[in-house]
């Protein structure tokens, strides 16, 4: 694994997402004084050729709001960025907003997505007409499947989850062309955590009116997960907590340190791989796959730090970038496999 950092301003820098388009590496974030709610947060774009020497290509603000959480798609042959607006200091953002561009520094002015008041994950397409994209309410704690082909417009599909504290959610595409689904649920705690949080992995075959809940990890709470696929395993990248206590830290707990972490990911859960190196407050990873290995971008403060999440919030954070070659994630999991039998 090699690592870098990609941006570094003593700002917090934080919810990152990354993707391959036009010969060019795309990596997006939001830049803001803190972790919490802020009229100053912006959405910053950077374009690389090699990911290593970046540039910025555009910047975006909420005009008055915190913004942030984006999330990049390639949408009928334009880059598409979706993001969220929030007014609580506490974060909860109350909808998603869209924009989208043909060169990636000309870009058309946001619009709300319709319909309004859901607040849309990275969306996924299997043909490259038909978008997929989870939505959640954090005043239903649901989690819906909703489908686009202008990634402006999002019909509802079916419920994916339905449950107390669900929260984000990320799609993938099984090889059998059935999606795969990794709910964050928050559980029914405080700010030291909850023992009913976990991660709810959930199931649909086409056309995708049905879904069934097939595992709930308790290995981590996987705030702003991110899933991909290689060689027909899937991988997610996402928050996690090394240690859990059952006083004040338990399960997304502020007072417990966190990780950006791989892990695999099938019907039956998830499986720790490695972690990146990372501290403090961190995670909401972007993945692009080239030339046979993965690239992450993710956030985090110090890495050679042991920040608990709640000071990790307030101090600067940096964006990284991790690049693992994928066949040595392959054997890995050799191992892995290998010493649970």
């Amino acid at each position: 694994m090699r690592t870098w950092t990609v941006v570094e301003d003593k700002r917090h820098n934080a919810f990152t997402d990354l993707i391959f388009w036009q010969d060019q590496f795309w990596l997006i974030y939001t830049t803001s004084p803190w972790h919490l709610a802020s009229k100053r947060s912006q959405l910053v774009l950077l374009s690389s050729s090699d990911a290593q020497s970046w540039q910025e290509a555009a910047r975006f603000d909420g005009s008055g709001e915190d913004i942030r959480d984006p999330k990049l798609a390639i949408i009928q042959d334009q880059l598409t960025l979706i993001a969220l607006l929030n007014k609580s200091i506490d974060p909860q953002p109350y909808t998603s907003i869209v924009t989208r561009s043909a060169d990636g520094k000309q870009w058309i002015p946001f619009e709300a997505i319709t319909p309004s008041g859901w607040l849309l994950g990275k969306p996924k397409s299997i043909d490259q007409i038909n978008w997929y994209a989870p939505a959640h309410r954090i005043d239903s704690h649901q989690v819906v499947l909703r489908k686009s082909q202008d990634g402006m417009q999002w019909e509802k599909m079916s419920t994916i989850c339905d449950q107390a504290g669900a929260d984000e959610t990320a799609l993938e595409f099984l090889p059998d062309g059935e999606l795969i689904a990794a709910t964050r649920i928050e559980g029914q705690g405080s700010l030291f955590g909850s023992e009913q949080a976990g991660t709810s992995i959930s199931i649909s075959a086409p056309p995708y009116t049905n879904w069934e809940q097939t595992a709930f990890s308790t290995i981590t709470r996987l705030d702003g997960p991110n899933l991909f696929t290689y060689n027909g395993e899937i991988y997610a990248v996402g928050r996690y907590q090394p240690k859990i206590s059952k006083t004040l830290q338990k399960q997304g707990s502020i007072l417990s340190p966190k990780r950006t972490t791989l892990f695999l990911l099938d019907k039956h859960g998830l499986t720790h791989l490695l972690d990146l190196p990372s501290s403090g407050d961190t995670a909401y990873a972007g993945t692009t796959i080239y030339e046979e290995e993965v690239y992450i971008s993710y956030y985090t403060n110090k890495p050679d730090k042991n920040y608990f999440w709640l000071l990790g919030m307030i101090l600067p954070t940096q964006v990284n970038l991790s690049v693992i070659t994928l066949s040595d994630v392959k054997t890995l999991i050799k191992t892995q496999r290998e010493n649970n039998e």
